[in-house]
């Protein structure tokens, strides 16, 4: 972990936004540094005697950022992500890395003349029920893994009820929104267990709700890797009532995880074992485990390979939510 009196600078300040500087205050850091390119009033309650507030990054002075988080629209990410990696500040930014595989090389330039670390914040990865995916995986507890599904829909009206959700980023293509890059965390959490490359995928989209956005409002993609592995996922955000499902299936048997209900069933032939770790499962654990992970990746100060890698795997989710 960085020292709790280390500057961090967050960019942004809306939902996922507050939702980091209450993680970064509950750690106990105490000079967190929030660019806005409007100051309105924080939605949440935050301890403000930690907070600096600017609306123009030249407001930061002579304070050199130990880290910085960036949670504004999807289409801001990229330039505030080499905005950060030229000043050699490492960075933590919200998924997607971009809207577009256009820069994505500039990225790589500035990367190679000025190594630093670029972590996407899929948090899903930290889920404890995917990271036992992942050691049964390694390990063939249940076999070999053969394939993978995954299922997420949701209502976009629902997500921020005191906003218009005709004006958020997901719904407005000029900010990088639209189903597929917005819930991309499942087609990288499948291509993370699956740790192997992706051969071919085929997605398809779908414009027919009656949501008043000029995106795709769901989308299907399925996905073959190098081992013969192969995966489906349901994105939506037009369904009513919320749904979010996983189902692995391995040789000898199936694991599927119901996320919303927080519970696991694993079954073989005759067994059946369900687990429920709802009363204990909070949904900051996974934002609390991944901002701690971020900072001691920054301790070991070893993070090309890291950081070529995530571009590597951020390139292909654009290219398979184009």
């Amino acid at each position: 972990m960085l020292p709790n009196d280390s500057p961090i600078l967050v960019f942004g300040a809306g939902s996922i936004g507050e939702r980091h500087l209450g993680i970064l205050q509950k750690l106990g850091y105490t000079n967190l540094w929030v660019y806005r390119q409007r100051n309105l009033p924080l939605r949440t309650t935050l301890d403000a005697s930690g907070l600096h507030i600017i609306t123009g990054l030249d407001q930061l002075g002579g304070v050199q950022p130990r880290a910085a988080i960036i949670c504004t629209p999807t289409a801001q990410h990229l330039a505030q992500t080499r905005w950060c990696v030229q000043r050699g500040i490492p960075v933590l930014v919200e998924k997607p890395l971009s809207h577009a595989i256009e820069g994505l090389d500039e990225l790589r330039q500035d990367l190679a003349a000025r190594p630093g670390l670029i972590q996407v914040a899929y948090m899903l990865r930290y889920h404890p029920f995917f990271q036992t995916i992942k050691e049964m995986t390694a390990t063939g507890a249940l076999g070999r893994l053969l394939s993978m599904q995954t299922y997420w829909g949701e209502y976009l009206p629902d997500w921020h009820p005191w906003e218009d959700y005709r004006e958020s980023y997901a719904a407005r293509r000029e900010l990088g929104g639209g189903v597929a890059l917005t819930l991309s965390h499942d087609l990288d959490l499948v291509n993370w267990l699956a740790g192997n490359a992706v051969e071919s995928w085929h997605t398809l989209k779908n414009y027919s709700s009656e949501l008043e956005i000029n995106v795709e409002s769901g989308a299907d993609v399925s996905i073959a890797y190098t081992n013969g592995l192969t995966a489906h996922c349901h994105l939506n955000f037009h369904e009513r009532v919320p749904r979010r499902w996983y189902r692995f299936i391995f040789a000898g048997g199936s694991v599927e995880v119901d996320y919303l209900r927080a519970t696991w069933t694993l079954e073989r032939p005759g067994q059946r074992e369900v687990q429920d770790i709802s009363a204990s499962f909070e949904r900051n654990q996974l934002f609390e485990a991944q901002t701690r992970d971020f900072f001691q990746r920054i301790n070991t100060a070893k993070f090309t390979d890291t950081s070529t890698h995530t571009l590597d795997e951020s390139e292909t989710i654009l290219r398979m939510c184009s």
